[in-house]
């Protein structure tokens, strides 16, 4: 019997998980012909039709579904044992997640130096949001990610580790003469940073204590969106003084809550099993070393 490819297994779930042959050949880096020389490779060795194809989307075979989550551990098996290998040389993948703050306040100014120490670490950075990455982190599609600290118990089978805070701010524009932020937050059209997100209910929470219940206009997930809209006067918010850069050409005003006010802390996220812990306490040093 021939052994089977790993590769082979990595197509079929890159076509599962994104739908379509297209997209998991963009994904691979490879021509969609070569992806599809791959899954009829795996099916003969199988001996059984593994996707069904309907226009461009493809769908998984009732044998397709009964193997999806045995390749996936497969997978996971063969890069444990890749990094194991590689565990004194420092070589290999490692799959980071970032919220948008932290992609352009922290992963630019450390990623030179860490290159230049770790070369053959091959670092892959996705963007999202701090929910989404959590838990792709504890799927293992994620190594480890940089997120906003959830509002729960983190559990015992991850690690945690805080790298900044960010305290809470009222921005509003220039233009705004007010200086008491209770009382602009009680006057002014509110520009609600979104309680969906776990920052987001950080100010929330700022918010009901204060029994405070703003003019509410609008509500949106990105920071910067929302300083863009106060620098044109639209509204005012409550929000976190996040790590610059910040949007060029503001005309706004940031006024502290109070003199200790609620932060919204940012730390690294990661599962204490997955096979690169030694490739992310590598990257640990250089996040911890940035600017506040």
């Amino acid at each position: 019997m021939r052994i089977l490819d790993t590769r082979f297994l990595e197509s079929f779930i890159a076509i599962v998980e994104r739908g379509s042959i297209a997209d998991a050949a963009r994904q691979l880096s490879l021509t969609p012909a070569a992806v599809s020389q791959r899954i009829k490779a795996l099916e003969d060795q199988i001996r059984q039709p593994l996707l069904i194809r309907a226009g461009r989307t493809v769908t998984p075979t009732a044998a397709g579904l009964a193997i999806i989550e045995k390749s996936r551990q497969l997978i996971r098996g063969v890069e444990e044992l890749r990094s194991l290998a590689f565990q004194e040389e420092f070589a290999g993948e490692l799959k980071i997640g970032a919220i948008s703050t932290a992609l352009t306040g922290m992963l630019p100014f450390m990623l030179k130096d860490f290159f230049a120490e770790y070369p053959q670490i091959d670092l892959h950075v996705t963007p999202g949001q701090s929910i989404k990455l959590y838990h792709e982190v504890l799927e293992g599609q994620l190594d480890c990610a940089i997120i906003v600290e959830p509002p729960f118990a983190i559990p015992k089978t991850c690690g945690w580790k805080r790298l900044l805070s960010e305290p809470l701010i009222v921005l509003v524009p220039e233009s705004c003469t007010q200086t008491d932020p209770l009382q602009i937050l009680k006057d002014n059209v509110f520009l609600r940073y979104d309680r969906n997100q776990w920052g987001g209910r950080v100010a929330d929470t700022f918010l009901k204590d204060n029994r405070i219940f703003p003019k509410e206009q609008l509500e949106l997930d990105s920071l910067e969106a929302i300083a863009l809209m106060v620098s044109q006067g639209i509204g005012i918010s409550l929000l976190p003084d996040w790590l610059p850069p910040w949007p060029e050409g503001l005309a706004v005003r940031k006024i502290p809550v109070s003199t200790t006010p609620p932060q919204r802390h940012i730390g690294l996220h990661w599962l204490h099993s997955s096979p690169h812990t030694h490739l992310i306490k590598t990257l640990e040093p250089f996040l911890t070393t940035q600017r506040a």
